[in-house]
């Protein structure tokens, strides 16, 4: 707990009187107030968290942790826990989704083994970072134990830090990969708010109406097992959460801690950001929400911290793809905030007086 507690403590607001002189510069650029709409604090935020106004992301990453669920057990998902393996290697072979969009935004993927029922050999090249070979059946005892949260969330600390001293990172996108994660990603948001499963709970793989309502049952009957503590967000992950969703959160908050900005991703990412959130609330700040997931509990998180996603493309692939997509946002907000000419400078006075 070290660790993470010490990074906690290590996040610092961003640079206010620089989001004040971005916003500034873009009010006064060559045209219409507000005329590029979400871009404008979009941009400013970026210059406050780098400190500066000419915002550059030259090294991305999506890191996308993968882990297995003992809950598929209950028959919530349409397909096996093998399929979360053979994806892992999909990944490193470049034959993924997110492989695609992430290099067609300029990114680099890598795969953290948070949890994955499967001996990958050690030299292949994703961080290895197994807390166990698939968290336990939720519906029986807890997912894991409180120390195995703790280690998850360390997990992906550690692998922040690790590519900053070591490769340096300017932009933190954040995956998935697990079979059946989508019900301890409902599971999660529904501990922490309250609200009935079934409000929170969607089709995750595309399971049909029969098996929807047994995914339901499932969830809430781990719930009412369990009892998670809402303001405890490590008792939340330990007893209906996953390997890889405490990976995910150690993600954002080693993010937070070293200034860099994150992109979540869908359901589950989100899930992973939510469990950051609760345990550090000012990681927000540095947090960003790619898009609107078609998982209806996706919502619900975003709500819960505040965050309005960027894009709303119907995604519900996970992977970090909507966090590849939003890239190209990101990337073009830095560019009008840097880049468009202000009034002043292009010669024009009292524009806007006029």
């Amino acid at each position: 707990m070290q660790l993470v507690q010490q990074t906690i403590n290590a996040i610092r607001p961003p640079d206010t009187t620089i989001h004040q002189a971005a916003l500034q510069r873009l009010a006064d650029q060559a045209r219409p107030q507000g005329s590029l709409g979400i871009l404008e604090p979009l941009a400013a935020r970026l210059a406050g968290i780098a400190g500066t106004l000419d915002v550059r992301f030259r090294k991305k990453m999506i890191v996308t942790c993968a882990g297995d669920h003992g809950v598929v057990e209950e028959g919530v998902s349409l397909f096996p826990q093998e399929v979360t393996p053979q994806m892992v290697y999909n990944f490193v072979q470049g034959g993924a989704s997110v492989s695609v969009l992430a290099a067609h935004s300029g990114a680099e993927v890598r795969v953290a083994d948070l949890g994955v029922n499967h001996d990958f050999p050690p030299d292949l090249p994703i961080f290895h970072r197994k807390i166990g070979k698939g968290t336990a059946n939720f519906t029986k005892t807890p997912a894991m134990s409180r120390a195995d949260a703790i280690r998850s969330v360390a997990a992906g600390i550690e692998i922040v830090n690790q590519l900053v001293d070591r490769e340096s990172l300017d932009l933190l996108g954040t995956g998935d990969m697990g079979i059946g994660n989508t019900s301890p990603s409902s599971a999660i948001i529904a501990a922490f708010s309250g609200l009935p499963v079934r409000t929170v709970t969607g089709r995750g793989t595309g399971i049909d109406e029969a098996m929807l309502q047994n995914k339901i049952a499932v969830i809430e009957r781990a719930l009412a097992l369990h009892h998670p503590d809402p303001t405890d967000a490590l008792d939340v992950l330990a007893k209906v959460g996953g390997f890889e969703i405490g990976g995910l959160a150690g993600l954002v908050i080693g993010a937070a801690a070293r200034g860099i900005p994150v992109l979540c991703d869908g359901l589950i990412s989100t899930a992973g950001a939510l469990i950051a959130c609760e345990l550090a609330p000012a990681a927000k700040a540095y947090l960003f929400a790619s898009h609107n997931s078609v998982e209806i509990g996706h919502r619900c998180m975003l709500e819960r911290m505040g965050l309005t996603p960027l894009l709303n493309l119907d995604f519900r692939l996970g992977e970090g793809t909507g966090a590849a997509v939003a890239m190209h946002l990101l990337d073009a907000a830095t560019r009008v905030l840097a880049d468009i000419k202000t009034f002043a400078e292009v010669g024009i006075r009292n524009a806007q007086e006029g």
